[in-house]
């Protein structure tokens, strides 16, 4: 009854400054437009939750689409509408009196939320850009220096059929030569039946060393092991609680992977989070690169003396403010940081989107790192 109070009132929050700001605010619209407008946001309010639930509970795909655009919609015109509210004393104390003051502020609010959710749309379908970063890690042999890895993550495969776009982010990957390929989880947000025309595509990825993978959060609603097991049909190594170990020109490199922290508690058997056994037989001399699919698994990583942890799952926030409330529950929004004296964290904004088709002041990206000697 609590988590159902509290949903509901941040939907009605949601829903209602919005409606507020842009009606009822001291407008004084005429009564066709104030019924008309809260026509359309009752009708948005009620259809939401059940759009949402079939979408994402009964994997309806049409509804997934429908509802996630509306969740992407409200949320950009909700933010705008709380920052247009602090116009307000501004332009009373500049002389600015109701309707007109409550009207510039609909307006603006109006005008920025068109543009955002039209420049969102565009950075969320297109294919990303290439972010490059050197990373260097003290043990790193000679022969490894400028070994190239690719990053992507959170690809999310899902209700808007996008096999073209994961065709152009392969054929990016491709470009950039790498010795290594990872995907730090979240592939899809259905089951391999559903998103295999989707993620076709990643089977013609190259590498010279190895292509590897780790489960996100999102598998454990999507069929994990099935997960697990296509990306090994794909040629992709499953770095289920475990490691491969890579070699060029003598020097050797532990690529490990464990699975996300909440698949202990998802009811797939064997899936938890699982240091130990990722590491297991590992030489404690050679560097250690590790897949954990969120930042906030960094700990087992500098408990257990890992040179560098690739994440994904914060979207860098997708849409802004959002990145906010992420921040309150990972301890990295995005980039390369320090985490104890030897450990290292690199988070990607990801490769995809969740949800709303959106991206707001939080660009996706494929990732060239290039690994140096200290």
């Amino acid at each position: 009854m609590r988590f159902a109070a509290t949903i509901t009132a941040i939907t009605l929050l949601l829903f209602g400054v919005p409606w507020w700001t842009l009606l009822l605010a001291g407008n004084h619209w005429p009564t066709a437009v104030v019924t008309g407008g809260t026509v359309l946001f009752v009708a948005a309010l009620v259809s939401f939750p059940p759009l949402m639930m079939a979408g994402h509970g009964r994997h309806l795909d049409w509804a997934a689409r429908v509802s996630d655009t509306e969740l992407g919609v409200i949320w950009v015109l909700f933010a705008w509408a709380v920052l247009g509210n602090l116009l307000r004393p501004v332009l009373q104390l500049a002389g600015v009196a109701d309707p007109l003051r409550s009207r510039l502020i609909t307006v603006a609010v109006v005008g920025v939320a068109l543009v955002l959710l039209g420049w969102g749309y565009v950075e969320a379908m297109r294919v990303p850009r290439v972010r490059r970063v050197d990373v260097r890690l003290d043990r790193l042999g000679p022969a490894l220096d400028g070994l190239r890895v690719v990053l992507i993550t959170d690809t999310h495969y899902g209700p808007i059929d996008r096999a073209r776009w994961s065709a152009g982010v392969t054929e990016v990957i491709n470009s950039l030569d790498p010795d290594v390929v990872a995907h730090t989880g979240d592939i899809a947000d259905g089951e391999v039946a559903a998103r295999r025309a989707q993620a076709a595509p990643l089977a013609d990825v190259r590498a010279a060393l190895a292509r590897v993978y780790v489960t996100g959060n999102h598998e454990y609603f999507s069929g994990a092991q099935r997960w697990v097991e296509h990306m090994a049909t794909l040629g992709w190594e499953a770095l289920h609680n475990r490691h491969i170990v890579v070699e060029r020109g003598g020097d050797r490199l532990v690529l490990a992977g464990v699975d996300d922290r909440t698949a202990g508690g998802s009811g797939v058997p064997g899936h938890h989070a699982d240091h130990v056994a990722a590491l297991a037989g590992t030489d404690p001399a050679l560097p250690v690169l590790l897949l954990a699919h969120q930042p906030q698994q960094i700990g087992g990583a500098v408990a257990h003396g890992v040179d560098l942890q690739l994440s994904g799952h914060t979207h860098g926030g997708q849409i802004w403010p959002f990145h906010y409330l992420v921040r309150t529950d990972q301890p990295v929004l995005q980039g390369l940081s320090q985490h104890g004296p030897r450990t290292q964290l690199y988070t990607s904004r990801g490769t995809g989107f969740w949800g709303p088709p959106f991206r707001v002041f939080a660009p996706s990206e494929i990732t060239l790192i290039t690994l140096r000697r200290a």
